[in-house]
């Protein structure tokens, strides 16, 4: 009984097409425009030939053979528009897959003013010179006192 499952299985079974392992993936999928991003793609039986990969993100790419994949890397324009872009492989064996990147391109915070003072600020200043001037009266006044205390007056019994 279990023979003829698995021959009735096996013989409806549908067979594996070819480009189903064909895909493209871009590292990190959402970046700040003028970051580098990494792409890493597979042609299925032909990641032994070079590939591209096309966007209005970054342009054209030309991936190479890597370990059995097909990667390269990119740098998005930093004056790129913030949106979501496809990216589009072709491969040498024609074909195609399709991600998308999602581009940011937030205004980068600016330091504030250098007014000096505060509490960041580089230097030695008053505060640190109080603190050394409190410590040395502090050394004195108990040398002092240690010294000081422990002598008897010549001269007068008790």
């Amino acid at each position: 009984m279990f023979a003829l499952v698995a021959a009735f299985v096996l013989a409806t079974a549908t067979p594996a097409r070819a480009g189903e392992n064909t895909f493209v993936e871009v590292t990190p999928n959402t970046a700040q425009a003028g970051t580098r991003v990494n792409i890493r793609a597979s042609c299925d039986n032909a990641n032994n030939q070079q590939a591209t990969v096309k966007s209005d993100a970054f342009g054209r790419v030309v991936l190479r053979p890597d370990n059995g994949f097909l990667t390269g890397a990119v740098t998005i324009p930093g004056n790129k528009q913030p949106g979501d872009y496809p990216v589009d492989l072709r491969c040498a064996n024609g074909n195609t897959a399709s991600t998308t990147l999602t581009v940011l391109n937030m205004a980068q915070p600016s330091k504030g003013p250098a007014t000096g003072g505060g509490g960041t600020a580089g230097g030695r200043g008053a505060g640190s010179l109080l603190l050394v001037g409190g410590l040395a009266v502090v050394t004195v006044v108990a040398g002092l006192g240690m010294f000081g205390g422990g002598r008897r007056r010549a001269g007068t019994s008790s």
